[in-house]
Parts: structure tokens; C-alpha cells; sequence
């Protein structure tokens, strides 16, 4: 049986939850997973493990679960790998990151229409009545499609320089800052929150990280409640997210937060990030003291001689993976103590010291595969 044309909702239905479904799903669900299968032409254990990856639960054999949608989806993401841009054994990868994405984009957008829904009366009329959701739904729907359309592409764009400026087969590998900024005493400063208390530090949090790592040309790699994983091209660039953003983030009815961050080559892959480099980054971060940056000795290297910032070593620490690791305190240069001719002395004296332990010959470490594996992130501890 071919598919056939998706319906639009019948708003005159008496079932609004199920008009919603329809009009979520392109139409009603009609076909099992193994009808799904054989109407998109792709193997059934194919189909199984690209729905989990994607993360949704497993249905029955004999539950009639899918769409119309489902099997349109299914046959191009079968052509993709037919044409040779989805390499066949990664299909699952590739589904999976965009599921992940995605799931959390839905809830958020579930949470706007919950809020219609929870306005409505107790006979279910009104505006937050299970119909007024369903309304809500047509109008948003489109609006929010073509949005995501719109930030996909405009993301894409943004990244499709490296694709001109890397040589061919290195637009995975690059050289990148990695950095950690993790809140302090998370654990027990929240305990006694209430959901919504919570709910509003962890969105002023994560807004404010977004607007910082997007002002001085970073990247949000991922959220982890209470913390944020990001990349920087430039070195510099880093630090002054490392910089600002204990600094706007400082309010006395906020945990402190305090940042790390390394530099070195790092594989891209799926939106996330694997090196050794991410692992560093996140072991200076557990040492770093609240409202201090931390950097190693590759990104300390490349602030010598940078106006504005001024680069301390301090006394080398044992952390897991590292016996012997050698954080750098970076902070701002002060003008003010540099106009003390005493302080000013004692800096300058400093900074002679500090660039003759960068200046002396070391041995980069050679990193094997072994260690890119153990090298993904978010790694804390």
C-alpha cells in the first residue's frame, strides 16, 4: 500500500491531543515498523537502530506507530547514504547527534505551549484550553520551522570557511583553545532550591555564557547544568571569555564560577570535541580557586608579549592523568600597580621569571590514539 497524502488536522475533532499528534506528525500514524521499512526500501534491523538513535523508544512489532513522515524521512536519509555524503556505517552517528540536538530544542518548545495549556479554566474552555493548544500549534509550527531553517543554515555557513581553509582530510583536526567554566559549589548551594529558583539560575547562567562565548568568537560545544564546554580559533580569545565571565556572572546570590582552559589539536566530530587537550582544560578547571582562570603551558606560551594580560605559573599539582601538571594563573595586567614604582618592579621581575620558564626547552608530549579516545569531553574531576 503506497503512502498516501498527509491530512491536516480536523479542527472540528473531538480530540485535541490527537489533532496535535497529526499536526506534530505531517498525519496519523498507520503503518508498523516493519511496513515503514519495506515502503522506504531500507532493512528492517537498519530502521530499529536508526530510531533509537535517534532517541526514541522501541514500539511493538504489531503497533501501527508511524507516519507518513516517517517513511518520507527514511528514504532520504537512505539516499544521503546512497549518495555517498552519510558514509554507510555512520548513519547511526550521524542520527544520533542530530536526535540529541533536537530532543532538547523540542522540550523547550514544549514548555511554550505548556504555558498556554496551563492557563486553562477548569471546564477546559478558555484561552488554555487543550483546543487553544492545538491553535497555538498551527500558528507557531511554521513560524518555528523556518527559524530553525533559517539559525541551521546560518550555523553552516559560519563553519563552511574551514572547509577552504584546512588542507584536505584536516577539517576534523584543528588547532583550538578548549575551555571550562564551571560553577563552584553547585551541588550544595542548590540543594535547597525550589524548581523554578533553579530553573531561572541555570537559564541566567547558560544566557550568559552563550553571550559572552559568542562575543568574543567562541563556540558553545555543550551545557552540562553546571557548566559549559566551549572552543576558541583564537588563543586569546579564550581568555577573555575565561576573563569575563566570572566577572559579569558575580552577583552575591550566585555560586562563583571559575574557568580552565588549554590549547593544542583537537578532533571535531558530531558538534563535540576529542583530545586530550579537553581532558587538561577540565582538570585546570577543578583546580582552578572561584573567580580565577587557569590555562597550560601551550596557551600560557602564546600570551608572551600580549598587552593586557599577565600569565603566572604556580606550583605543579597531581590530578587524575596528571601527575605532575603545571597550571598558569592568568589575569588582567592592572595599570594602577604598574604606575607604583615598587609594585611595578616586583611585576616586571615577575614577568622576566615567567617568561623564562616559557622560554626554556621542553618536550611536547606525542599523544596516540589511545589517548584521543580517553581525550573526550566533558571529562570533570
Amino acid at each position: 500500500m503506497p503512502p498516501s497524502e498527509p491530512g491536516p488536522p480536523d479542527p472540528g475533532g473531538t480530540d485535541p491531543r490527537e489533532a496535535l499528534e497529526r499536526l506534530l506528525l505531517d498525519g496519523p500514524r498507520r503503518y508498523t515498523r516493519a511496513q515503514v521499512a519495506e515502503l522506504a526500501g531500507v532493512p528492517a534491523e537498519r530502521t530499529r537502530r536508526l530510531w533509537r538513535a535517534l532517541g526514541f523508544a522501541d514500539v511493538a512489532d504489531d503497533d501501527p506507530a508511524f507516519t507518513d513522515a516517517d517513511v518520507t524521512a527514511l528514504s532520504r536519509l537512505s539516499a544521503l547514504i546512497d549518495s555517498g555524503f552519510v558514509a554507510s556505517g555512520e548513519e547511526a552517528s550521524v542520527a544520533r547527534a542530530m536526535g540529541q540536538s533536537l530532543s532538547r530544542l523540542a522540550d523547550w518548545q514544549t514548555d511554550l505551549l505548556a504555558a498556554v495549556l496551563g492557563g486553562a479554566d477548569d471546564d477546559g474552555s478558555g484561552t488554555g484550553s487543550a483546543a487553544a493548544v492545538v491553535a497555538s500549534a498551527e500558528q507557531l509550527l511554521p513560524l518555528m520551522r523556518e527559524l530553525q531553517d533559517y539559525v541551521w543554515r546560518r550555523h553552516l555557513a559560519a563553519n563552511a570557511g574551514r572547509l577552504f581553509l584546512d588542507g584536505p582530510g584536516a577539517v576534523d583536526r584543528r588547532e583550538l583553545a578548549v575551555g571550562f567554566a564551571d560553577l563552584v559549589g553547585y551541588t550544595s548551594r542548590t540543594r535547597g532550591m525550589g524548581g523554578r529558583e533553579l530553573g531561572a539560575m541555570v537559564e541566567d547562567f547558560e544566557g550568559l555564557a552563550a553571550d559572552v562565548i559568542a562575543r568574543y568568537r567562541g563556540r558553545v560545544v555543550k551545557t552540562v547544568g553546571d557548566g559549559v564546554l566551549f572552543t576558541c580559533p583564537e588563543p586569546v580569545d579564550a581568555v577573555e571569555i575565561g576573563l569575563r565571565l566570572p566577572e559579569e556572572w558575580s552577583a552575591a546570590d550566585r555560586p562563583p564560577l571559575r574557568v580552565g582552559a588549554a590549547y593544542g589539536t583537537v578532533l571535531t566530530r558530531l558538534g563535540d570535541v576529542y583530545s586530550p587537550v579537553v581532558n587538561l582544560a577540565s582538570r585546570l578547571t577543578s583546580v582552578a580557586r572561584p573567580s580565577t582562570v587557569l590555562v597550560d603551558q601551550q596557551l600560557a606560551r602564546r600570551l608572551r608579549g600580549v598587552p593586557g594580560y599577565r600569565v603566572r605559573p604556580l606550583r605543579r599539582v597531581s590530578v587524575r592523568g596528571y601527575d605532575h601538571l603545571q597550571p598558569w594563573l592568568v589575569r588582567r595586567r592592572d595599570t594602577a600597580e604598574d604606575a607604583v614604582p615598587g609594585v611595578a618592579a616586583l611585576e616586571e621581575l615577575l614577568d622576566e621569571i615567567a617568561d623564562d620558564v616559557l622560554a626554556d626547552d621542553w618536550e611536547e608530549q606525542e599523544w596516540d590514539e589511545g589517548d584521543w579516545d580517553a581525550g573526550h569531553g566533558p571529562a570533570t574531576g
